[in-house]
């Protein structure tokens, strides 16, 4: 037997709403992320492996993914990976995947799912933080669900940020280059942080009444995106309890800190797809709602299954 071998374009085909819309499905369809399989972590010698497995009554899937963080400055992708998909009732595999493409969809399309139920309809100003895939990926995934009025984009590097800067433009944006501080946030409606810092990119104070904030980048207990005075002022709405208590930073410092509890975590993306928590969207009142994501084997297998469906179709 062959085994199909499904790409980039094989994945980037199914589009951020489409992998959103597989989410979606999972979830409604009963898909509990608290009691999905975790994530396994091994440190190797270029970096971190990472092993994560999900199954349904339909298909079962591991994606082996690798994050080599001295990539980058070697012109090399910082992630790695494969995915291979099975049938669940027989195992025999049904595709092998590219498992940095796949992880460049399904990541965007968990923010845009989120977003999807935590935003209005039209995006006045959206902040960006970062310039790598992730942030390509999710610019993209938000113009594809919202109209995004205002674009400002926030890099390390000059050059990059104009690259970025210039993409969004092209797609039909007003986009500029803020600041290094993130002081732009101050007038955002939606802040993307897609980034590999360590330390908080912004001054959470900053963040208006009302603002949603999506951090995707962080998924170590060292490190952070968004600042304590973010998370303490937030609704907090979490993939799934279970991984937010146990990896990122985001929260398990302000944890550590006394400044946050566990029990203030208002809703996982199950709970607020399904309606068992109240999104809270409003017109710019209340308090900003924050969206953690460290990315979970469930979304991985959703997605891949929407994949394969579609290339076999």
């Amino acid at each position: 037997m062959t085994l199909p071998l499904l790409g980039a374009e094989d994945i980037e085909a199914l589009g951020p709403i489409g992998a959103a819309d597989a989410l979606e499905a999972a979830l409604r369809g009963g898909l509990d992320p608290e009691t999905a399989p975790a994530r396994h972590h091994l440190a190797v010698p270029g970096g971190e492996l990472l092993l994560m497995p999900a199954t349904t009554r339909r298909v079962t899937g591991v994606k082996i993914a690798g994050v080599a963080t001295n990539n980058p400055a070697a012109g090399l992708p910082r992630i790695t990976g494969s995915y291979l998909l099975l049938d669940a009732p027989t195992l025999l595999p049904l595709a092998l995947l590219d498992g940095a493409a796949l992880t460049t969809l399904r990541t965007p399309a968990v923010s845009v799912l989120a977003i999807r139920y935590l935003t209005g309809p039209v995006v006045r100003h959206l902040v960006l933080f970062g310039t790598g895939p992730q942030a390509y990926g999710h610019l993209a995934a938000v113009l594809a669900e919202r109209r995004v009025e205002r674009v400002t984009v926030v890099g390390r590097t000059p050059h990059r940020t104009d690259e970025l800067v210039a993409h969004a433009r092209r797609l039909g944006t007003d986009a500029h280059a803020g600041k290094a501080d993130g002081s732009a946030v101050a007038t955002a409606d939606l802040v993307l942080c897609c980034t590999t810092s360590a330390t908080p990119l912004f001054d959470g104070t900053l963040v208006p009444d009302g603002a949603t904030v999506v951090a995707v980048g962080s998924h170590t207990a060292d490190a952070r995106e968004v600042d304590t005075a973010l998370v303490s002022r937030s609704r907090v709405i979490v993939e799934s309890r279970a991984a937010a208590l146990s990896e990122p930073g985001d929260l398990l410092i302000p944890i550590a800190e006394g400044a946050f509890r566990a029990q203030d975590i208002a809703g996982n993306l199950a709970e607020l797809v399904t309606g068992r928590v109240d999104a809270e969207v409003s017109d710019g009142t209340g308090r900003p709602r924050f969206f953690k994501s460290v990315g979970a084997g469930w979304e991985d297998l959703a997605v891949a299954e929407a994949v394969h469906r579609v290339s076999t179709s």
